[in-house]
């Protein structure tokens, strides 16, 4: 893979873009993934963000069982032209040695930014979905109602499963037995009091 600029990336005029011009994309300091031939561009994850996606893979990480494994951030390639890299995801050991993650995780998850809000809740879901991603969660971050969102795939289609805010604890028992509340999330944002 050799990284050129964005311009040389670009596919020809009137062309969707591909997996191919995405690994061309050059580091920038923004986040680039692929939708369905479009390209997708947002700012890099800010230091709250990764803070509250670290707290949740921390607690996923000591919840899973040993033939799963979390990973923060991987490209997740869902076809030739749908490319995501979502916060978290949860995938078999034997799916870590290739370069991208080319199968369905058990569950993907999403902490939601303003820029991205209503890509996460629409159409990654709906790629999700029809990758067979059997678990995805949006979390939304707000410090004065933090809150989490999980969508669990049922004959094809995804249902909402829970939804909780605050203090209230999600029970997950897919993809495996964990309890999340969305307020210890967002805990290590808050500012002391003096």
């Amino acid at each position: 893979m050799s990284v050129v600029s964005i311009a040389e990336a670009w596919p020809s005029p009137g062309q969707p873009f591909t997996v191919a011009e995405l690994d061309r994309m050059p580091d920038d300091g923004h986040r680039y993934e692929l939708l369905d031939g479009v390209l997708v561009v947002s700012p890099r994850p800010t230091p709250a963000h990764q803070v509250v996606a670290f707290t949740l893979a921390s607690i996923l990480d000591r919840a899973s069982p040993p033939e799963w494994q979390v990973v923060p951030e991987p490209a997740v390639m869902v076809s030739r032209d749908t490319e995501f890299a979502p916060d978290i995801v949860v995938v078999a050991r034997d799916q870590l040695p290739g370069a991208k993650i080319t199968r369905p995780p058990i569950l993907a998850v999403e902490v939601r930014s303003p820029s991205t809000a209503l890509i996460d809740l629409n159409r990654k879901k709906a790629a999700y979905e029809r990758f067979g991603v059997p678990s995805y969660w949006v979390v939304i971050p707000d410090q004065s109602k933090p809150e989490l969102i999980a969508f669990e795939l049922r004959d094809g289609r995804y249902e909402e499963a829970a939804r909780v805010s605050g203090d209230e604890p999600f029970a997950a028992r897919r993809p495996f037995g964990v309890e999340v509340v969305p307020a210890r999330l967002v805990a290590g944002l808050h500012s002391p009091s003096a």
